[in-house]
């Protein structure tokens, strides 16, 4: 199955784990540790956010650390620009009709 980054970020204990590694890189037990969830779900949570690009998994002697790697958000980013603009030309339009009803009063 082709996973994107949206289905990556839909998850709260993948967003959490996304929260944690922006701080450091951290062992995939010392990710589980910061979770009530069973070490396997962690896993399979961390092999989720792998395959859309969103953490790397490094091998180091008997250890493997997760990392988080950000870049791939530039498309969450891109489509909440839409938005955005949509809603910034809104509020805009709110504040000259406030100001308006301001200098009628």
């Amino acid at each position: 199955m082709r996973r994107d980054v949206f289905q990556a970020i839909a998850d709260p204990n993948r967003r959490a784990i996304l929260g944690l590694l922006a701080q450091q890189r951290l062992t995939l037990n010392g990710v589980a540790e910061n979770f009530r969830i069973s070490r396997p779900a962690v896993s399979r949570h961390i092999k989720i956010l792998k395959e859309c690009g969103l953490v790397v998994v490094i091998p180091q002697g008997r250890e493997r650390y997760v990392e988080a790697r950000f870049d791939k958000l530039s498309e969450v980013n891109d489509w909440l620009e839409q938005y955005r603009q949509l809603w910034e030309g809104r509020f805009g339009r709110l504040d000259d009709v406030l100001e308006k009803m301001k200098k009628e009063k």
